[in-house]
């Protein structure tokens, strides 16, 4: 399929040089073991000390290492892949509502399996990273562009701009978006005359595939190509042509995509464990107008004091460009301005980073009042479930993509005037030097993470699961302390936590199921995150007692361990002591309390 040029040119009427002399292949080579060496720069502090974890996001991590460990239980036990009973013990954990990243964990059962979930979980992050930059790649330089050179840069940009570092702290299903150029390419061949039936089961089988490991993408990719296929709809007349194997192809793959996700996503809406869209602070995460043109702390130019209070967290700079890559991509806009795919990225763009200025504008750390674009969008169906930042995370492979185009452009320019060779490459290198080589990744920060207490590594713990109980662990595993599950997916899930870190609904009258970073918060799991957030143990009344003993049951708890390395680890100790009247003993490096004889 032939794709517009800035030039009007096609892909297949002008092969780049590395095709005609036959140095393509190592051209290739070459632009892969950049994004491996790329992926292992930016991780490598975690390879270097394998017990070091994400700095920035140790919940996350955690949470991940769980999935993987759920992948391979699925994989190796036959275990039902959509709900757990191994975490939130009894009710269990809606993983379709959650980011479960089946279509990695499940192929990747082997690596978990043999190495482990931290392992496993650095290989997803590392190889997401390299899989995006080699996707892109070869779709930019096979379909969109047809040049190496340009390929190369807007690919590298699309695997490892700032943006894409910042979620690589946790977040290796954002990283992985290796599928989205796969998406593109599949719905470019639509339009092939004849085969609209196998182009359309081949665009089906890569939605379900994106759709297992992140649906946020998915959409915001929809949404994308709906815009570019429509610019060029417009802008070149021609290819209407083309509209009926098109539309046949496209119904071919909703066809497909529908068949093998209907029974997930019924899951995911309306099985147990379902929410109704994000609490409104969650969807307060909006992007700062400053930050389009701030520096990422993750990059050569910037650091955390200078960009803090623009950003929620180290893992949400989506939009952390820099003022002179903002230039030069207002620039490439004007200069391609006759490229209608040009103008459909653009106004893409545009429209992507309206709505992540969320329902009101901020900037630079201030409210201003003006109410955004998103305002009117944000309790839609589907929508209510997005969070608002994210879509300035789509303007990643949008600004990637023209990068490619304006260096087509230029690589045209000086073929088409040999005597401005040396100047036009001397601009052109001069101006991608001054937007990209601010904003080069740098490593990760990492952190020493506690080792997994002897307790939970010897199986000492099967004693107190035995018959259906659970291990309740100070404080109750949550957004802010997620080490329990790290300790389970050790056990690879054998060993089934009460509560944890996952999305589920809010319960209680009037909060309308919107979606909680752990379960509804019981007497006992409050009463344990104050003694957390204060280091001081409450008065504990009668009525304490009686609602901890009803949680217990609940929870099914066979023992209650704490760890303590932690900060809170001796007013926790007291908390529960006077709580249940039993007195822990120490073993395994955990402080132990055997409430079976409470709960049974």
């Amino acid at each position: 399929m032939t794709t517009p040029q800035s030039d009007g040119g096609t892909v297949e009427g002008e092969p780049d040089r590395g095709v005609r002399d036959g140095r393509g292949r190592w051209i290739d080579v070459a632009a892969v073991l950049s994004f491996v060496l790329l992926a292992f720069w930016v991780t490598a502090r975690f390879w270097v000390n394998p017990g070091d974890g994400v700095r920035d996001n140790r919940s996350d991590q955690a949470q991940f290492e769980w999935m993987m460990a759920h992948g391979a239980r699925v994989v190796t036990d036959f275990a039902y892949p959509f709900v757990s009973d191994k975490m939130n013990v009894p009710d269990g954990v809606n993983l379709m509502a959650n980011t479960s990243v089946l279509s990695i964990s499940l192929p990747m059962a082997p690596v978990t399996v043999l190495f482990g979930p931290r392992t496993a979980f650095l290989v997803f992050l590392t190889a997401g990273m390299i899989a995006t930059g080699v996707a892109w790649y070869f779709v930019l330089s096979r379909v969109l562009i047809g040049a190496r050179g340009p390929a190369w840069l807007g690919a590298g940009f699309c695997a490892f701009a700032p943006a894409m570092v910042s979620h690589a702290n946790a977040h290796p299903n954002i990283v992985s978006q290796f599928v989205v150029p796969l998406i593109v390419w599949r719905t470019l061949r639509l339009a092939e005359p004849g085969r609209w039936l196998r182009n359309g089961v081949l665009l089906g089988l890569v939605i379900v595939w994106q759709a297992f490991l992140n649906l946020e993408i998915l959409l915001m990719t929809a949404i994308g190509l709906a815009v570019v296929v429509g610019a060029l709809a417009l802008g070149r007349p021609e290819l209407r042509r083309a509209v009926r194997p098109f539309a046949a192809g496209l119904g071919v793959a909703a066809a497909v995509a529908g068949a093998l996700l209907a029974y997930p996503l019924y899951v995911q809406f309306f099985g147990p464990g379902a929410y109704q869209g994000l609490s409104r602070l969650i969807r307060g995460y909006r992007t700062d107008l400053a930050s389009f043109v701030a520096w990422s702390r993750e990059s050569v130019a910037g650091d955390a004091r200078g960009s803090v209070w623009l950003a929620k967290n180290a893992t949400e700079e989506n939009a952390f460009f820099g003022w002179p890559l903002v230039v030069l991509v207002i620039a490439l806009v004007w200069w391609l301005r006759r490229n209608a795919v040009v103008l459909g990225l653009a106004a893409l763009g545009l429209l992507f980073a309206l709505f992540s200025l969320g329902r009101e504008i901020r900037f630079d750390g201030r409210d201003t009042g003006v109410p955004g674009p998103w305002a009117l969008l944000e309790d839609l169906p589907i929508l209510h479930s997005v969070v608002p930042t994210r879509w300035s995370l789509a303007l990643t492979p949008i600004v990637g993509v023209l990068l490619a185009f304006g260096a087509d452009q230029a690589r045209r320019l000086a073929r088409r005037h040999p005597e401005a060779r040396p100047q036009i490459r001397l601009v052109t290198g001069t101006v991608l030097a001054m937007a990209l080589l601010p904003i080069l990744p740098t490593p990760l920060p990492s952190v020493r993470l506690d080792p997994t207490p002897e307790f939970v590594r010897s199986g000492a713990w099967r004693t107190y699961v035995a018959g259906g109980h659970s291990v309740v662990t100070l404080p109750l595993p949550d957004t802010t302390y997620a080490d329990p599950l790290r300790w389970s997916a050790e056990t690879r899930l054998e060993m089934p936590l009460a509560r944890g870190y996952f999305l589920a609904p809010d319960t209680r009258p009037g909060a309308g199921r919107v979606a909680l970073f752990t379960a509804t918060p019981r007497p006992t799991s409050t009463f344990f995150a104050v003694i957390r957030d204060t280091d001081a143990v409450p008065p504990i009344t009668p009525q304490d007692r009686v609602a901890a003993v009803d949680d217990l049951r609940y929870w099914r708890a066979g023992a209650v361990l704490l760890d303590p390395r932690q900060k809170q680890s001796g007013a926790l100790h007291r908390g529960m002591t006077e709580l249940t009247g039993i007195d822990p003993v120490f073993t395994g490096g955990v402080w132990l309390w055997d409430v079976r004889p409470l709960v049974d």
